[in-house]
């Protein structure tokens, strides 16, 4: 199960990264990312992904990889259904979160922040622990941790200015004062909820392989 949760989180990955960096962040007047920065946020979704869950589940995030790599010699047929079955849900449970974002009223709504800040807060400790673990190539870890916090940006700077850091958002804030304090609390629950979050789903998908 633990390789299907992978597969289910890696893809819920691709979708919410790249496709989300083209609703939101590519037309964003003035500064939109545009087609390269799409294609790089889909690009560093599967390198980041490869670091943190490679060595679950092989890190295919793909229907046509997994059969690909079946038919190849290279994946047990026993296994081909789960994992398209877990990257279907991924893929679905990312369209709800990103349908949640970008259909908020009025343009993004607290909630819309809310729930960004705590899905990518999540899902940087998803990458941090993940190569960070000692089955991972640790030598490489800081490369793929820092190109998660830029793929971070490229979705939700639109969004939030993106934050998924307490300290960050408190050391400006205190001089932009007025709305900035108002709306602090925000970027204080919901990163540390996230990170709460995206440990829970590291242990769930990580931890029983390292007991075996």
């Amino acid at each position: 199960m633990n390789r299907y949760g992978a597969e289910l989180v890696g893809t819920f990955w691709l979708v919410l990264g790249g496709c989300g960096s083209a609703v939101i962040a590519a037309a964003f007047p003035g500064v939109g990312i545009g087609l390269l920065g799409v294609s790089l946020a889909f690009g560093l979704t599967v390198l980041t992904m490869a670091y943190a869950i490679g060595h679950i589940s092989g890190c295919h995030l793909n229907p046509a990889v997994t059969v690909g790599l079946w038919v190849g010699g290279r994946f047990e047929a026993r296994d081909v259904p789960m994992y398209i079955v877990a990257q279907v849900l991924g893929a679905v449970a990312a369209g709800g979160v990103l349908f949640l974002i970008a259909h908020s009223p009025g343009g993004y709504s607290m909630l819309a922040a809310l729930v960004t800040e705590v899905v990518l807060t999540a899902m940087f400790l998803v990458v941090i622990l993940g190569a960070t673990d000692d089955r991972a190539p640790s030598s490489l870890a800081p490369i793929a941790i820092g190109l998660c916090l830029t793929l971070i940006h490229l979705i939700s700077i639109p969004v939030t200015n993106t934050s998924v850091n307490p300290a960050r958002s408190t050391g400006v804030a205190l001089f932009a004062k007025g709305w900035a304090l108002e709306q602090l609390w925000l970027f204080w629950v919901a990163p540390i909820a996230g990170a709460i979050l995206g440990a829970g789903v590291h242990r769930l998908i990580g931890d029983d392989l390292r007991k075996r």
